[in-house]
């Protein structure tokens, strides 16, 4: 059966996988397996690697060492594969506890930071004089303090960010994803096809000078 050319494994490889560390690789961790009979879990349970401390907490694997890892179980038979040419792992170790000190720090640092960002952004536009002018246009008099205004303008303020993030807390009012998430989500991209680039350069590099990846 091992022999039989008739015999089609069919693989969709998972763009991103995260195993904690010491965890050996298999197929199955990295792609959706269709194989006829017996032949699925033999190839989920396929050891691909066995990552060890120097090989770094990202790792890169392509389909050309899949196929030869399953033709040495199934000599001869078919692959096809479906998506993505290589799947890139991160080796996670263990989680620590985040710090209530350090998101403290942080959470004041960006605070304060984002009400000087705005009170520089209200002085260089005369802000103040400007609301004084709106309440004057709106109401026929002139106040040189209209904290009403102000109040309900700072009120605004907060409410227009929460509707620009969608996001208030852990509630979205939507699945729409939020401009801080489309950020997070382009730049992770951009951070997997830099680390793919840099080890298929390693992997060439070692194969031309004869030594096996």
């Amino acid at each position: 059966m091992g022999n039989d050319p008739a015999l089609t494994v069919y693989l969709r490889l998972r763009k991103n996988v995260k195993l904690r560390e010491g965890h050996m690789i298999r197929l199955g961790d990295i792609a959706q397996i269709l194989a006829p009979g017996e032949w699925e879990d033999k190839l989920k349970k396929l050891v691909m690697d066995r990552p060890e401390h120097q090989d770094g907490n990202r790792i890169v694997i392509d389909m050309l060492q899949i196929i030869r890892k399953i033709h040495t179980v199934i000599p001869g038979c078919s692959i096809e594969h479906i998506g993505e040419p290589h799947t890139l792992i991160e080796i996670a170790g263990n989680q620590k506890k985040p710090s209530v000190l350090l998101f403290t720090v942080v959470w004041l640092l960006l605070f304060f930071g984002s009400i000087l960002t705005i009170m520089n952004f209200h002085a260089d536009v005369s802000m103040p004089e400007v609301q004084v002018r709106l309440v004057e246009m709106i109401t026929g008099t002139r106040d040189e303090h209209p904290y009403a205004f102000q109040a309900a303008y700072s009120v605004g303020i907060g409410l227009g960010m929460i509707v620009f993030f969608n996001h208030i807390f852990k509630k979205k009012w939507n699945e729409e994803p939020t401009p801080l998430e489309v950020e997070m989500f382009l730049y992770q991209e951009n951070l997997n096809h830099y680390v793919i680039t840099e080890e298929y350069k390693k992997i060439h590099q070692l194969e031309s000078r004869g030594e096996k990846p």
